[in-house]
Formats: C-alpha cells, sequence, structure tokens
C-alpha cells in the first residue's frame, strides 16, 4: 500500500470488471480552509452563500472525476448557504457521474441541509438510508448495494459522530449491519484514528480488515490526524492507497484501488437510468 499524497489529476479508464477506484471525501459544504484562524474568519460560510463556493465546487468536481465510487461528507443538500443547490447532483454533473444518490440527516429548512452524498458510475440495486443512533440526532449511514445473493457487494458512507460516547454506538450499530457479508466497502469520516476503542471493536466484530497503516488527512493544510478511513473485507484486494493534495475543505480525500473477486459484477451504466430507483420512500435518482 502506498501512503502517499498525489496530486488530484483525471485517473486512466477504469476497468469494467475487477478493478474498482473509491474515493472518500470530507468537502466541508465547498468551503476551503488553509488555517485555524478560518474556523473563527469564514465560520459565516457555514450560514451564508458566498460567490466563491462554486469554483470550489468546481475544482473538487475535477478532482473526483474518473473514480468509479465516490462518498462525500459535510455535503449540503439545497439551502440558503449552498445557494440552493444540492451538491451532490452538482458534483455527479460535473464530474460525470450518470447516479448520485442524497441523504440528508440533519434538516435545518432553508439556513442548512446536513447530508451524505454517493457518486456511481455503477447503478446500484438498492440503496439504504440509516439514522445512526446518538443523543443529538442527525448522523446517518447510507448503504448501496451491488448485485445479489452471496457475491453482492455492500457500500457504506458514513460520518460519525465527534463525541466518543454517541461514535462507540454508531459504530456497534455499524458493526451489526455488515458483519454477515462477506464483501464490504465502508468510508467516510469517522472522527477517530484507528487506534481508537471502537475503531479497533469494529475491526473485531467484522470481517472488516485493518488498515496497514494509517494516513493522515486533517487538518488539510498540515494534516497530522487519520480521521478518514476506507475499511474493505479480505476477499475485495487492496492494490494502492493514498491521500490526494486536494486542498478545497478542512480534510484531504483518500483513495483506494481495488480487485474484486470473481463472481462480483457490477455492471456498469455509463447512462441515465430511465426511472428513479425508489428506495425507503426515498428516490436514487441519476444525474441529468
Amino acid at each position: 500500500m502506498n501512503d502517499g499524497q498525489d496530486n488530484c489529476a483525471f485517473p486512466a479508464e477504469t476497468g469494467t470488471g475487477r478493478r474498482l477506484r473509491i474515493l472518500s471525501y470530507n468537502i466541508q459544504v465547498g468551503i476551503h480552509y488553509s488555517g485555524y484562524r478560518h474556523y473563527l474568519t469564514r465560520s459565516w460560510k457555514h450560514v451564508l452563500p458566498f460567490t466563491g463556493r462554486l469554483d470550489n465546487l468546481d475544482s473538487i468536481a475535477q478532482c473526483i472525476a474518473g473514480f468509479d465510487i465516490v462518498g462525500l461528507q459535510e455535503v449540503d443538500a439545497g439551502s440558503l448557504r449552498s445557494s440552493y443547490i444540492n451538491q451532490t447532483k452538482y458534483l455527479a454533473h460535473h464530474a460525470g457521474f450518470p447516479h448520485w444518490y442524497s441523504q440528508t440527516n440533519r434538516n435545518l429548512g432553508r439556513m442548512a441541509q446536513h447530508s451524505l452524498g454517493l457518486l456511481a458510475g455503477f447503478r446500484p440495486k438498492d440503496v439504504a438510508e440509516y439514522k445512526l443512533p446518538g443523543r443529538i440526532p442527525g448522523r446517518g449511514a447510507l448503504i448501496a448495494t451491488y448485485g445479489s445473493g452471496p457475491q453482492h457487494l455492500m457500500v457504506g458512507i458514513v460520518h460519525l459522530a465527534l463525541g466518543r460516547k454517541a461514535r462507540a454506538r454508531q459504530l456497534l450499530f455499524l458493526s451489526r449491519e455488515i458483519q454477515h457479508h462477506e464483501h464490504v466497502i465502508l468510508m467516510g469520516d469517522f472522527n477517530c484514528p484507528i487506534e481508537d476503542e471502537s475503531f479497533q471493536r469494529l475491526i473485531e466484530s467484522t470481517h472488516l480488515c485493518l488498515p496497514e497503516r494509517e494516513m493522515c488527512t486533517y487538518p488539510s493544510w498540515r494534516p497530522k490526524r487519520g480521521l478518514d478511513h476506507i475499511l474493505v473485507t479480505p476477499s475485495l484486494k487492496v492494490e494502492h492507497a493514498r491521500v490526494y493534495k486536494a486542498y478545497y475543505s478542512d480534510h484531504l480525500p483518500i483513495a483506494v484501488d481495488l480487485r474484486l473477486p470473481e463472481g462480483i459484477d457490477l455492471r456498469p451504466s455509463y447512462f441515465p437510468a430511465p426511472t428513479p430507483l425508489s428506495v425507503h420512500n426515498r428516490a436514487y435518482v441519476p444525474a441529468t
């Protein structure tokens, strides 16, 4: 595994069967930080719109283009601060993803729509939303399933709580959901390093593998902590893992290249589906 940092670039053409390129990115609703002072001086951008947000999103779109599946955290689904733009849909359109899904976990009406996002070149069979436990509501998990039967692939996206007790409950919940599945990718902002006790319990109670080493993603301007992770089960062979030098948030994106086992057929669809896929009273919507 390569724990180096690379500049974002358009990757080579991806394979259609066994090779899969995955990226996870906390985009901080399109706000660029380059120092701790910005948590104070630019805090108003979490509430109000500003002219540079779309330029920053365009840079993020260029960075993530070419991956097969992208998990996004800290996305706005369309409120005052994002100029009523669903940022997941915007990035899907500008990065060339035919399929996208947005899960709003904390709905503050016109002020903010705190969400997770899935961008995919492959149309999943099913997308499920989960509300994660916690004293303060607003954390969720988004899980897409590809294929069926024992050879199905589960892809989960999470953004866990800052508090240790709430995060432990959320990790326990996730472990119960995925522990009986053979082919799993779980990614996102876990808000904890790999040596965290609750994180270790997740590894022990599931088939997920502990990363060979922690890759630092936070803060983006001087990364010292590994808060963002992509975990996989042993059947999914990691060929490369890296952190990208993409300074468009307070986190850096993390990516892995995987080899899928024989029998998992994702059947890529690079054209929008004719009808949305309805899941748990929510719609999985192709980019338009």
